[in-house]
């Protein structure tokens, strides 16, 4: 009896440590402001905002700008390359700080259309299939380009920790 309960508390605590592996191998999203401080509106060189940018699967891309002049339409290489906006994938436009996810590893590419993509206004963006383990420093939560969307993963696993505390002394009949 007394080794059933042993078992079913290593049990208990090896599957508890495990769940936390998603969280330790992905990281977590995080929300890049596409130009920076400068959003996205004319005179910003996409180009080295995207090359300075690591973006995962799983981040946030959010477009601020002005809805009267500007939208976002997520476009192909081809029509990204030539400025084309009558043939696009997605206009993500919906009021002027807009959001979009990025749920495959390549390369997306968004443009401004009324010509403004002609002066510039429009971003390749590479992502990357996943991220490095996250960074146990608490100066790497303040990140320039966004922040996360979910809870740390100091929080997940207070919550996970806590779970197998508990499911541990029913276990063993103390709670």
């Amino acid at each position: 009896m007394e080794n059933s309960r042993v078992m079913l508390m290593m049990s208990v605590v090896v599957f508890g440590m495990l769940s936390l592996w998603p969280m330790v191998v992905m990281g977590k999203p995080v929300l890049h402001k596409v130009g920076g401080p400068k959003g996205w509106n004319q005179n910003v060189n996409y180009t080295t905002w995207s090359s300075q940018e690591h973006i995962y699967v799983g981040d946030w891309l959010i477009f601020k700008f002005d809805k009267r002049y500007y939208n976002v339409l997520e476009v192909n290489k081809t029509s990204y390359e030539n400025c084309i906006d009558i043939t696009f994938i997605k206009n993500v436009t919906r009021g002027g700080r807009d959001v979009v996810q990025l749920t495959e590893a390549k390369t997306y590419y968004f443009l401004s259309a009324g010509g403004y993509c002609f002066h510039g206004m429009k971003v390749a963006v590479n992502v990357q299939d996943q991220s490095p383990a996250p960074s146990p420093s608490l100066s790497d939560t303040a990140q320039s380009s966004g922040g996360s969307i979910l809870p740390s993963m100091y929080t997940c696993f207070g919550i996970i920790i806590a779970n197998v505390f508990y499911v541990s002394l029913v276990s063993m009949g103390i709670w």
